[in-house]
């Protein structure tokens, strides 16, 4: 039997405001073929997932605190106890809006490695309305991540 303790697993800390575990996929000891599996903090007032894209589709499901969430021209806000749904290829942003950590849980498939996290590490994350689509109207700007901003250990 395999077993993933978020108490044990260090994760990473990302420019944008976010501690990510992975607890399937990643540096978890749980190897699944067909999603992966993690748990993440944003930090209060602003932290966030930034726009971004990949071809696995994706869920985020809000353990606790508020977001704005942006997928496609979309946005709305979400809340403790909501799942939402990112298709394939499209564009998407989350951001912690409340005064307190949001907390979520997200899913992908199918597995593998999504460029975003390395994108925003090094810096060359593709910018909302020049390198990507533009974020829908009244959105939280994506944050400006500087090459070499990323602090924590290696999850991948």
């Amino acid at each position: 039997m395999t077993i993933a303790d978020l108490a044990k697993i260090e994760g990473r800390t990302y420019p944008a405001g976010r501690r990510t575990q992975n607890l399937v996929g990643g540096a978890s000891p749980i190897k699944a073929k067909g999603f992966c599996m993690g748990y993440v903090t944003l930090d209060p007032g602003g932290g966030q997932v930034p726009w971004h894209n990949h071809p696995q589709e994706e869920v985020y499901f809000i353990v606790r605190g508020t977001a704005e969430a942006c997928v496609g021209q979309e946005r709305t806000t979400v809340g403790t106890g909501q799942a939402l749904y990112v298709p394939s290829g499209t564009f998407h942003q989350l951001t912690n809006v409340g005064t307190e950590p949001t907390v979520f849980l997200y899913a992908y498939s199918p597995a593998g490695d999504v460029a975003h996290w390395r994108q925003e590490l090094d810096g060359s994350l593709p910018r909302a309305g020049a390198a990507a689509p533009p974020l829908p109207a009244g959105a939280q700007p994506q944050r400006k991540m500087p090459p070499g901003a990323a602090a924590g250990s290696d999850n991948k």
